[in-house]
């Protein structure tokens, strides 16, 4: 009887089972954010078990906060595409410290609160076009691909003089290919190597789950390749190995960012990509879920989404804090809304089961990169979906979106893509004398872009 009358479960035509049942298969279909996101941030020189503990407790909490503040059905955890970002500004020995990319996103968070206080956040969301923001979701899949790529040693980049792109077949002893594109030689893995052979293997036995519609298909496919490097020698097994146990809390990064570090002018460029993408991902995520859980009114609105996105932007600062990139909310949602998932029970349930996984530590030190890699290729194919609701055949609206798109994975920044799509709509627009289907926001996010490569340029 509590839990009706606090969740409001007959209103919603529910029962306490089905909830449940719908927060267990939400978990299941984003768990695999457990091992992914700590072989993600490793990379930056962060210890791998303080990620794991950053990923589950603000996970855990952010959902619960979502479950019992918003009654919405809608689970949040760090997020694909923002966490590599994070790991390429921040990487080891090249980036900037971890330490000041967590206060980049810190930073990011507390704008994000500020915007949806402020309600410019849902003058920001009518103001950028569908096909930018269709663009942004796809130009992100490219980029994590190519992180899943690299991970896997199916790709291999190394520096190399800057020449005209070309193919030679075979130029590599033990390699498939060689492909040299400006200022790098990419060599395509060989299977000779015994990680890009268990990358394979992870990515044919994900694709096949994924293909027959098993729920959960990414998390199983990463414990399944996990299995299969122990005898390659891949996955490390230690003698003294005991599969669950809390993480080590001597060495998490809890309070560890460095706001004044991120506050150099130098970095409002990674303050802003952060903030720009979380805003249209989160945006997009949450009416969607909450559409498909008939949370909306006709008018495609809800007393309650403002609370979601308040709820959303308190937990990009609230995962900073804990030792993570940014915490947002996840399209997996809807897997649980597929099973009946109509109450903040549903989120209530995923939150715990969250919490609880702490215990499951020594399992997620296991996981290998060749083990999250096929989850990052298949991650970022999801996302490509995004392409087809572009309308490609109108050029001022297809043209920005492709620069959007091939510029992120290519140049290697989020931030390069958005700009050259706000920049070239506006240009393509005006040009074409249709300025006016450009919204007056538009403009002033143009010559801010314009004015931060100019005078902000990194040299």
């Amino acid at each position: 009887m509590g839990l009706d009358k606090l969740f409001q479960l007959r209103r919603y035509n529910t029962d306490v089972r089905t909830e449940i049942i719908a927060g267990v298969t939400t978990f299941m279909t984003m768990a695999y954010i457990l091992f992914l996101n700590p072989n993600i941030l490793s990379a930056t020189g962060m210890d791998k078990n303080a990620v794991f503990f950053a990923t589950a407790v603000s996970a855990g909490l952010v959902t619960l906060a979502m479950g019992l503040l918003v009654n919405y059905p809608i689970a949040l955890a760090p997020g694909m595409g923002l966490n590599a970002y994070f790991a390429t500004v921040a990487a080891q020995h090249v980036g900037m410290p971890w330490q000041v990319a967590l206060g980049a996103v810190f930073i990011s968070g507390v704008i994000f609160i500020i915007l949806t206080i402020s309600q410019v956040r849902q003058l920001l969301v009518v103001a950028v076009p569908d096909s930018l923001k269709r663009s942004i979701i796809v130009g992100i899949g490219l980029f994590i691909t190519m992180l899943g790529l690299k991970m896997s040693e199916f790709m291999v980049i190394k520096a190399g003089p800057a020449i005209p792109p070309t193919l030679d077949a075979l130029s590599r002893p033990g390699g498939i290919a060689t492909l040299r594109f400006f200022e790098w030689n990419i060599f395509l893995g060989s299977l000779a190597s015994p990680v890009t052979l268990l990358s394979l293997a992870g990515l044919a036995v994900t694709a096949l789950l994924m293909a027959k519609g098993v729920k959960g298909a990414i998390l199983l496919g990463i414990i399944i390749t996990t299995l299969l490097g122990i005898p390659l020698g891949v996955t490390q097994v230690p003698p003294d190995f005991r599969p669950f146990a809390l993480p080590d809390f001597n060495r998490l990064a809890v309070g560890s960012l460095d706001l004044a570090g991120a506050l150099h002018m130098g970095l409002w460029a990674v303050i802003f990509t952060f903030t720009f993408v979380e805003l249209f991902d989160t945006f997009g995520t949450l009416v969607g879920t909450a559409g498909k859980a008939g949370l909306l009114e006709e008018n495609g609105q809800s007393r309650r989404l403002g609370r979601a996105m308040l709820v959303d932007a308190c937990g990009v600062a609230f995962g900073a804090l804990m030792g993570t990139s940014t915490v947002t909310a996840y399209i997996e949602s809807t897997a649980g809304i597929a099973e009946g998932g109509r109450t903040g029970l549903t989120a209530v349930t995923t939150g715990v089961l969250f919490l609880l996984s702490l215990v499951l530590a020594p399992i997620a030190g296991l996981i290998p990169g060749a083990a999250t890699a096929p989850a990052l290729i298949i991650v970022g194919m999801l996302m490509a979906q995004a392409a087809r609701e572009i309308n490609f055949a109108d050029f001022t609206e297809g043209f920005p979106a492709f620069l959007t798109m091939i510029l992120m994975p290519f140049t290697g920044s989020i931030a390069n893509g958005i700009a050259a799509g706000i920049v070239f709509y506006v240009l393509l627009k005006a040009a074409s004398g249709r300025a006016r289907e450009v919204h007056w926001l538009m403009w002033i996010l143009a010559v801010l872009v314009v004015a931060r490569y100019i005078f902000l340029a990194e040299h």
